[in-house]
């Protein structure tokens, strides 16, 4: 999946970056996280439908955190 594949259907860069920090983080297939993200969940519902044994909120926040800093970099 490309980058512009796996971003289509977010609202915003950051989003998308941090769907996909957490896919990576916790091993969750990007196209998995990425439907229940872009279905409406919040990111950290899906990380939970995703791995439900994972701690959603602390990776969610995570997640978000590294997106900001790589956009940050990007600037």
């Amino acid at each position: 999946m490309s980058q512009k594949q796996a971003c289509e259907g977010f609202k915003t860069t950051e989003e998308c970056a941090a769907m996909l920090h957490a896919a990576q983080n916790l091993n969750i297939p990007v196209a998995d996280l990425k439907s229940h993200v872009t279905g409406g969940e919040q990111l950290e519902g899906a990380i939970h439908a995703c791995k439900p044994d994972a701690d959603a909120p602390a990776e969610a926040s995570k997640a978000e955190q590294q997106a900001r800093s790589d956009l940050k970099t990007q600037g």
